[in-house]
């Protein structure tokens, strides 16, 4: 089912988490807030929207980590349900896509709640002292769409953020698959 995200509900703190990559390494909110910011991006191994701009969002995080924020995805969906996105199939996924953010496994999906993620692509980026600041699109190319004359909207905002602190009062709600709920 094609889901659209929530608006952007500006200052809202970010939830603390601990999460593990499939090969368990563990990760909290705290140890992944950059100096100038945090980008959290609920993704999945198997929605065809998440698959089409990951190219895209591989190579965005280098301007991302360059403005000082820190990163990370979230697979929260039922991998019971949906065997596509299991911890296994997240690393396949991970290096078939050069994805250097740790991949974190939302087993209970309580983060996903936590945060109100609804879809896989939903993006989350949070300033270190003023909460969430963008809950947009990753960029203005629809899925399967022609990369010429991309708007980078992410990188832009996150970049707005990590500046002064506040991101962009308009913002495209992210759009794509569900979240699999257990």
């Amino acid at each position: 089912m094609l889901l659209k995200t929530a608006v952007c509900e500006f200052g809202m703190p970010a939830p603390e988490f601990t999460l593990m990559t499939p090969d368990g390494t563990a990760y909290s909110r705290d140890d992944l807030m950059g100096k100038n910011g945090l980008l959290l991006a609920f993704i999945c191994n198997h929605c065809p929207y998440v698959i089409d701009m990951m190219p895209r969002l591989v190579g965005d995080m280098i301007a991302l980590r360059a403005a000082g924020i820190g990163i990370a995805c979230i697979m929260s969906n039922d991998y019971d349900d949906y065997p596509a996105d299991s911890p296994e199939r997240m690393v396949e996924f991970a290096q078939v896509y050069g994805l250097t953010a740790p991949y974190l496994v939302d087993e209970d999906q309580s983060v996903a709640k936590a945060y109100g993620a609804v879809c896989t692509p939903d993006f989350f980026g949070y300033h270190p002292e003023n909460g969430l600041q963008y809950r947009g699109r990753l960029d203005n190319v629809p899925m399967r769409g022609d990369a010429k004359g991309r708007v980078p909207e992410l990188v832009t905002g996150m970049t707005q953020i990590a500046e002064t602190g506040f991101g962009p009062e308009k913002q495209t709600p992210s759009m794509g698959c569900s979240i699999k709920w257990s």
